[in-house]
């Protein structure tokens, strides 16, 4: 029985130990985020605190003998709980590190202090982590410092926005690509750490122009990736309610997104008319200057600065990301003709209103826009077509409920079926949503399930915003 409860006690340890830094990696690593910013807070409880409580407990109440059984339930709920999940744990050197911290101070607890404690092991290894995490994270961040001093002629521009900087990011180094040798950091990586592993591993020696993107979750954000990669040339887009669980104004993140302008050789910027600037010599603002906007199923066109430019993006919101790319591109020497031909090979950002044509059915694959204004403008760009219209989306993540009503009380205008992934925002829908054309996908698995059974030829289908499993 001793044996057994051994062996159980440290497979518990590696189950909550799982649940714990999986948690973490999907928050950033920020222990306030996991606590108070979960969307699933019930999960803490179902998968943490009452399997933690009910062994702690049997193990006191019957001498050490039955703790096992308990850990013998967690073991299926823990799989089903995994499962379930489509993001997953994913084992980076920090996470082998916390695991290796968590079965040593477990190993310590149970032979050197002599009981079966599962919240110490836990604690210490997260605190031990965070050390040697910081300690690297400096190491890191100095060599990175030291790889740009030696490209001191390269050019970087930084981009941040609420909405639409991944899609900037890409617009710019699209349009550059053909004078210049740029890079830009992948994907929408855009955090300080996600930043110095780029500058570290992956920027070519050879880089000529280097687009950084730069996002943000609290104050401050923007300023340590801005003084780390010092742009010379700066964009801040579209500012609105994206994260405001955390910067709790709107105030609060346009403040944090104009952090992009301390670079201390900054020789110009473009910002968006929603950030409402003052503009000086260098520091511009756009938005007000794009004019005539003609958004359908193929592409957009639109005005700007009395030139016609056209390209095969979707949704009229990305006029104004096409348009910060093309003023960045006159900057660095670029003429009308030039981006005009780049802008006639400019690809859709994966995921972002990028159509797909399968069987018969127009597929507008939005599912990585997830902000109110985008939505709203694929709503309107899917209202011009004539057949049957499906929406599949959580709706909006990580905003007020208001939002989500407009959200909902437009879908149901447009849509034909509207399917709710998830339980996020589905009480709002049902309110909202005439009940003949909702139904709600309670599991990701069973997506191409329903897509057969309910979508036919004919039908647009719009995946408007993703959420994960843990959202």
């Amino acid at each position: 029985m001793v044996y057994i409860n051994i062996v159980a006690y440290f497979i518990f340890v590696g189950m909550i130990g799982y649940y714990f830094i999986t948690n973490m990696q999907w928050y950033s690593y920020k222990l306030e985020r996991v606590v108070f910013h979960h969307t699933k807070t019930w999960w803490h409880f179902v998968y943490f605190l009452i399997p933690f409580v009910l062994y702690e407990l049997l193990m006191a109440l019957s001498d050490g003998k039955y703790g096992f059984a308990i850990v013998l339930l967690y073991l299926f709920l823990f799989i089903y709980w995994v499962k379930g999940l489509d993001k997953k744990l994913v084992f980076t050197g920090r996470v082998k590190r916390f695991f290796a911290a968590l079965y040593l101070f477990a190993i310590f607890v149970l032979f050197a202090l002599n009981f079966t404690s599962i919240f110490i092991p836990i604690m210490l290894a997260y605190f031990t982590s965070m050390m040697i995490e910081k300690m690297l994270f400096n190491g890191f961040k100095t060599r990175a410092e030291d790889r740009l001093d030696s490209m001191d002629d390269m050019i970087v521009v930084g981009v941040t926005a609420s909405y639409g900087k991944t899609s900037i990011k890409n617009f710019i180094a699209h349009i550059l690509g053909d004078k210049y040798k740029v890079y830009a950091t992948p994907r929408s990586v855009n955090t300080l750490g996600g930043v110095i592993k780029d500058i570290n591993e992956d920027l070519p020696n050879d880089t000529e122009v280097y687009v950084v993107e730069m996002g943000a979750r609290a104050e401050g954000d923007i300023a340590e990736i801005s003084t780390l990669t010092n742009p010379h040339y700066a964009v801040v887009g579209k500012i609105g309610p994206a994260h405001i669980e955390y910067f709790r104004t709107l105030e609060n993140i346009r403040n944090t997104k104009m952090e992009i302008l301390q670079s201390s050789r900054l020789k110009e910027a473009w910002v968006d008319m929603s950030a409402k600037i003052k503009p000086t010599d260098n520091i511009h603002m756009f938005g007000q200057d794009i004019k005539d906007i003609k958004a359908t199923l193929e592409d957009t066109i639109f005005t700007l600065d009395g030139v016609r430019y056209s390209a095969n993006i979707l949704g009229s919101f990305n006029a104004m990301n096409i348009a910060a790319a093309i003023k960045v591109a006159k900057a660095m020497g670029l003429s009308d003709d030039e981006i005009k031909d780049r802008l006639a090979t400019l690809e859709p950002v994966a995921h972002r209103l990028q159509r797909i044509d399968a069987g018969g059915k127009v597929i507008l694959d939005d599912s990585f826009n997830g902000n109110i204004d985008g939505m709203m403008a694929s709503f309107d760009l899917v209202s011009t077509y004539s057949g049957r219209k499906v929406v599949i989306t959580p709706g909006l993540v990580e905003v007020d409920d208001e939002l989500n009503e407009e959200v909902a009380v437009k879908i149901n205008e447009i849509f034909d079926l509207v399917i709710a992934t998830g339980d996020l925002n589905y009480h709002i829908f049902k309110e909202y949503v005439d009940p003949a054309k909702l139904k709600k996908l309670s599991s990701k698995d069973k997506m191409e399930e329903m897509l057969v059974t309910e979508t036919m030829a004919g039908d647009l289908i719009l995946f408007a915003n993703d959420a994960p499993s843990f959202i």
